[in-house]
């Protein structure tokens, strides 16, 4: 169905989850970024419940109207019913949440490594430098 969106927080943060139905802030991040810049954040049941109403549905309702009987932003359920379409297979405009989320760790993944990449370049050039007897030491 509709696992990490992007839209939705992850499962099994306590932080983000709150009974009454709406958008709540990221704690869970260490260091959150300034306040005007925090993202609202809705709980994975609403996410879910949003889009099955919408697809359960036997006359598509207006994506506005709904969004907001249920409290929430226009463009957050348009959003998560298009995640699901992509991860349904029924629409190939985006990726599926396990291909986006695979993305977002080969992208850190290339960041450390180009990291690396940049320390073991510095750290070669000076033990040259120290290994070279044609140099003059100053």
């Amino acid at each position: 169905m509709l696992r990490g969106s992007g839209n939705c927080p992850r499962q099994g943060t306590n932080l983000r989850h709150h009974s009454a139905p709406g958008p709540t802030r990221d704690l869970s991040h260490p260091d959150p970024p300034a306040l005007t810049s925090w993202s609202w954040k809705y709980p994975d049941e609403l996410c879910q419940r949003a889009v099955r109403l919408y697809r359960e549905s036997d006359q598509k309702p207006v994506i506005r109207r709904l969004a907001e009987q249920l409290g929430v932003h226009h463009e957050a359920l348009r959003n998560w019913i298009r995640q699901a379409e992509a991860d349904a297979d029924e629409r190939h405009d985006r990726p599926t949440s396990e291909m986006a989320e695979e993305n977002r760790r080969l992208r850190r993944e290339v960041t450390e490594l180009r990291r690396a990449n940049e320390i073991l370049k510095a750290a070669s050039a000076y033990f040259a430098a120290e290994l070279d007897p044609t140099r003059r030491r100053s």
